[in-house]
């Protein structure tokens, strides 16, 4: 059991590095959101980060549902209806996978394949 925890552990941190690896030595650092993220990438994405962010949609979802008598009061249902649903969401549903920002954002190369 306790190999299988430091197992995990390792490739998890192997994933989250290959990511980082992978954003560090893309073609150019220039172009705005345009990535051309690796298999590794893709992996730690799909594998952890995806999860991740689910979960913290929902909660903020939750959240959002909790607060909102409050921010009614407040005038702020917008900006908390924001931050709390549809920043996470769009984290969550609208990145391309293994890209580090929202939107679709594969090079032009990678769509004509």
């Amino acid at each position: 059991m306790r190999l299988l925890r430091h197992t995990t552990a390792l490739m998890a941190g192997m994933l989250l590095s290959a990511s980082v690896l992978a954003q560090e030595n893309s073609h150019s650092p220039y172009q705005d959101h345009v990535e051309n993220p690796g298999i590794f990438a893709m992996i730690g994405d799909l594998v952890i980060a995806r999860p991740l962010l689910l979960g913290v949609t929902a909660i903020g979802a939750a959240a959002f549902v909790v607060s909102l008598p409050f921010t009614l009061a407040g005038g702020n249902v917008t900006e908390a209806g924001q931050e709390l649903v549809l920043r996470p969401g769009t984290e969550t549903f609208v990145r391309c996978l293994g890209c580090t920002k929202s939107g679709y954002g594969r090079s032009q190369q990678d769509e004509n394949l």
